[in-house]
C-alpha cells in the first residue's frame, strides 16, 4: 500500500498503522488466506495419493511441483484465485465461492500430463479446507508475530525489575500513601504476570485442534467411495501432520472452542499490560518517572514543555479495542446453527484485526517502557514527606513485644494528621519498652521499610 493509499484507507490497521501492522500480513490477509487453502489442498492430494486404495500417484517431481504452489505463492496468483471466483478463467466460470476457486487454481496449475485432477478436493467440504486453514494462519501469526513482541515487553519489565530492585519508592493503596515498596519489584509484578500469561498463550495455540470429517463430521463420502479405509485414523494423521491436534467430533463446523481459548488467553496478556499501562501513566504523572524527549516532538499543541505519556495511552487503547474484538469473536466462533452457517466466514476473516490491535498496542507499551527513567530524588521526597507509613512497623513491633493497645495508639498519632518524623519518635521515647526495642523503633526509616521487596525480584521467570 503506498503513502496515498493509506491516506484513504477505511481501517487506521491499513492507513495510519499500517507499517505497525505489517508483520501480520503473511498470516491474516486474503492472499495469506488463499495461500494456506492452496497447502491444504496440495497436501491433502499427496496424501490421497500415499493411499493404497486410490489410483493416483505423483511421483517426486509432481509433489514438489505441487509444494511449490504454496511455498512460492505470489501476488499473481492470489490475483488469479480473486479471478477465478469473480470473473472465471481459462476454460473455468467464475466460483463465486472462494474456496472453489482455490481447488480450481490447483487444477489450473497441474502438470499438463497429470491426471490429479478429479482427486483434488475429493470427498472434502470447504469447512475442511478452511477451519486447517484458519487454524494454520492463527498459530503462525501467534508463534512468529505476537508472542515474540509480548516477551520483549516481558524482557523489558524484567530487565527494568533487576536494574531497580533496591530504589524505594511510596506504594499506594486505596490511592493513598502505603508501606513503601521498590521500583524494581513493582516492575517484577508486572514480567511474572506477563510470564505466566503468555504460557496460556503458548498452551492454547499449541492446542488448536482441527477437523477432515466431511459436510456434517461422519466422512460419508470418504466412506462411499472407499468403505475398507479408515479414515477417522488417514484424518487424524493428516491434521496432525500439520501440526495441529485432532478433533474427532464435529458437525460440518470445527466446534471452534479452541479458538475460543487462545482469544481468552489474549484477553489474560492484555489486561496485564493495560494494567501495567494504567500504573505507568500515574507513574509519570506524579513524576515517580520521567520520560525520554524524542527529538522534534510535538508533546503539545498549545504547550511546548509537554512530554506527554503517549505510549501508554496508545497502548491503553488499542489492547482495549482488541479485548472488546477478541470477547466478540470468542463468544461467536463457538456457535453455529446446526450443521452450518456462512455468518461465522465473515467474522472470522476479522481475527486479523484484532491480533492487529494487539500487535499495536505490545509495540506502544515496549516503546513508553524504554523511554522512562525512574526519578530517584523524587521518590525519596515522597517517602521522606510521608513518614506515617512506618506507623505500619510500628504498632506490629509494639503487638510483639505484647502490647495490646499498639494500634490504637499509632493510629492516634497519625491518622489524619500532617505527621512528623519527630512526632514517631516522641511516641517512642514515651513507650514503656526495653532500650533495645526503642532503638530498633527509632532505626525505622519510610525509605528502609521495603521488606525483601528486592529479593522478590529474583522469582521472575519466562
Amino acid at each position: 500500500m503506498t503513502d496515498t493509499d493509506a491516506l484513504y484507507a477505511v481501517s487506521p490497521l491499513d492507513g495510519r498503522y499500517g507499517s505497525r501492522t505489517a508483520p501480520l500480513s503473511p498470516y491474516a490477509s486474503e492472499a495469506a488466506l488463499m495461500r494456506a487453502r492452496v497447502r491444504v489442498e496440495v497436501e491433502y492430494l499427496i496424501a490421497l495419493a500415499d493411499l493404497d486404495v486410490t489410483p493416483l500417484e505423483l511421483d517426486i517431481d509432481d509433489r514438489e511441483h505441487l509444494r511449490g504452489l504454496y511455498r512460492h505463492f505470489a501476488e499473481e496468483d492470489a490475483q488469479l484465485i480473486k479471478k477465478l471466483e469473480t470473473e472465471g478463467h481459462a476454460g473455468f466460470e467464475a466460483t463465486n465461492h472462494d474456496v472453489k476457486a482455490v481447488e480450481y487454481f490447483v487444477r489450473h496449475r497441474l502438470p499438463e500430463d497429470s491426471d490429479a485432477s478429479s482427486w483434488i478436493h475429493f470427498g472434502l467440504t470447504s469447512e475442511d479446507v478452511n477451519n486447517l486453514a484458519h487454524r494454520l494462519l492463527v498459530r503462525d501469526a501467534v508463534d512468529e508475530v505476537l508472542l515474540p513482541e509480548l516477551y520483549t515487553v516481558q524482557d523489558a519489565l524484567a530487565e527494568m525489575a533487576r536494574d531497580y530492585r533496591d530504589l524505594p519508592m511510596l506504594a499506594r493503596t486505596h490511592g493513598q500513601p502505603a508501606t513503601p515498596t521498590t521500583f524494581g519489584k513493582e516492575m517484577a509484578v508486572y514480567a511474572a504476570r506477563l510470564g505466566r500469561a503468555t504460557g496460556r498463550i503458548r498452551e492454547a495455540t499449541d492446542a488448536l485442534a482441527g477437523k477432515l470429517g466431511g459436510a456434517s463430521g461422519t466422512y460419508a463420502a470418504h466412506v462411499a467411495a472407499y468403505p475398507d479405509v479408515d479414515w477417522q485414523a488417514v484424518a487424524e494423521e493428516f491434521v496432525t501432520g500439520l501440526g495441529l491436534e485432532f478433533e474427532p467430533l464435529t458437525t460440518q463446523v470445527n466446534p471452534c472452542d479452541d479458538l475460543a481459548a487462545l482469544f481468552d488467553a489474549f484477553r489474560g496478556a492484555n489486561d496485564v499490560l493495560l494494567d501495567l499501562d494504567l500504573d505507568m501513566w500515574l507513574y509519570v504523572s506524579d513524576r515517580y518517572l520521567g520520560q525520554e524527549a524524542v527529538a522534534g516532538e510535538t508533546g503539545s499543541s498549545t504547550m511546548p514543555h509537554k512530554v506527554n505519556p503517549i505510549d501508554f495511552e496508545n497502548s491503553e487503547g488499542n489492547l482495549s479495542k482488541a479485548n472488546s474484538d477478541l470477547g466478540f469473536l470468542a463468544d461467536y466462533v463457538t456457535t453455529s446453527r446446526l450443521q452450518r452457517d456462512l455468518s461465522d466466514s465473515t467474522v472470522k476473516r476479522n481475527i486479523g484485526a484484532a491480533f492487529a490491535h494487539c500487535l499495536i498496542g505490545y509495540g506502544k507499551t515496549a516503546a513508553g517502557l524504554s523511554k522512562v527513567v525512574p526519578n530517584e530524588q523524587v521518590m525519596r521526597e515522597a517517602l521522606e514527606s510521608t513518614p506515617e507509613i512506618i506507623g505500619e512497623a510500628v504498632q506490629t513491633i509494639l503487638r510483639r513485644e505484647g502490647q495490646e493497645d499498639a494500634y490504637e495508639r499509632v493510629k492516634a498519632v497519625t491518622r489524619g494528621k500532617d505527621v512528623t518524623i519527630e512526632d514517631f519518635r516522641e511516641l517512642f521515647d514515651d513507650l514503656d519498652v526495653d532500650e533495645d526495642i526503642r532503638e530498633e523503633l527509632h532505626a525505622l526509616t519510610p525509605a528502609g521499610y521495603t521488606g525483601v521487596a528486592s529479593d522478590l525480584v529474583d522469582d521472575v521467570e519466562r
